[in-house]
């Protein structure tokens, strides 16, 4: 079987490897779960997002007993509130009283996602019943990327049609877009972005905007989310080579790109942000641009190494290499764009030939 071919058909082995009955663990010392690190939210909201789609593509046996298991952490680590924890010690005691702000938009990402196979019917109420009580802390939050995840969750729960939360859904949708194009509209000219300074999980901002756009039928957030995905193209594509942004440094507008570190979590956030605008767009370059990012994994990157082993991922490029460790985010982000590219087999045959 070709390399292509077997991407399409993203293994779950280490991701199984890192999960035990509890969560998923967050880091690896090569690839060997690092027990100490304990479990995060972050990443167990995105193990579920795997999960979930690999059983709608009716993949992976192992598939629903993991999603299973996340959700169940998903619904412990919900605090009577409706907010969330994040960080779990291996001990299985909270670390914290409270998650940041990130952790609560993933979770509602992935709870949208649980919304999306109405065979698991108890996948759905537990979903919508955690939705419903973490939808009030929606208006509170206060930054760009959970904003995002948010979108994305409530994409998906809009999607489902939710029957007595439909006007609920949209109302949160439309709130978050407005958020983002207000946060948009503050810069013009040769910084059309959406902050002064690119950080991590960069295009799941225009990502965001065209989704949402395409579900609300509002022509300024796809127009918006194609320009600042254009944008971010400008920036992160150097002669048919995927460059993110690193995260020694960042970019800050008017200063110099970071090259290094690397992290599967821009490469991944890309290919689903092109496939995004091509549905809205229809335009083949974008179908291009996300081959491009998906290949990052696979060695067409700034040092030619290949990133993928045994459905792991290398926790991000370096200047001097890989670095050797496949710890949680940086393997389910690989499986994520290789469960997005899986679903738009023409995408990558646009990519690089491998």
């Amino acid at each position: 079987m070709s390399q292509a071919k077997r991407t399409r058909l993203p293994s779950l082995d280490h991701l199984q490897q890192l999960s035990d009955d509890c969560g998923v663990i967050q880091h690896a010392t090569y690839d060997v779960p690092n027990r100490e690190t304990g479990y995060c939210v972050d990443d167990v909201a995105r193990a579920f997002i795997v999960a979930v789609r690999t059983a709608l593509g009716g993949g992976h046996p192992a598939a629903r007993g993991l999603a299973v298991r996340m959700l169940s952490f998903l619904d412990h680590a919900q605090l009577p509130d409706g907010r969330f924890h994040n960080f779990m010690g291996h001990d299985r005691r909270w670390l914290d009283e409270v998650g940041g702000e990130d952790a609560y938009g993933r979770a509602l990402w992935a709870l949208g996602w649980g919304l999306s196979i109405p065979s698991e019917r108890g996948w759905n109420r537990l979903s919508a019943q955690l939705l419903h009580r973490a939808l009030p802390h929606l208006a509170g939050l206060r930054h760009l990327r959970p904003w995002a995840y948010a979108v994305l969750g409530l994409v998906q729960a809009a999607q489902a049609d939710v029957p007595d939360a439909r006007v609920e859904i949209r109302d949160a949708l439309a709130l978050l877009v407005e958020r983002l194009l207000a946060a948009r509209s503050r810069y013009a000219g040769e910084w059309p972005w959406f902050e002064t300074t690119m950080t991590y999980a960069n295009a799941r901002l225009p990502e965001a905007l065209l989704r949402a756009g395409a579900v609300l039928e509002d022509d300024r957030a796809i127009a918006a989310g194609l320009e600042t995905l254009a944008f971010l193209e400008s920036v992160t594509m150097e002669r048919g080579v995927f460059i993110p942004v690193g995260n020694e440094g960042w970019f800050t507008r008017g200063g110099h790109r970071s090259m290094y570190a690397q992290q599967p979590i821009e490469a991944a956030s890309m290919v689903d942000a092109e496939l995004a605008a091509h549905a809205v767009s229809g335009l083949d370059s974008h179908l291009h641009m996300a081959g491009v990012a998906f290949d990052w994994f696979f060695g067409h990157n700034t040092n030619g190494a290949v990133m993928v082993q045994g459905g792991g991922c290398r926790d991000g490029l370096e200047r001097d290499g890989p670095n050797h460790n496949m710890g949680a985010e940086s393997t389910i982000c690989y499986l994520m764009a290789a469960i997005a590219m899986a679903a738009h087999p023409v995408a990558e045959q646009r990519g690089v030939r491998r």
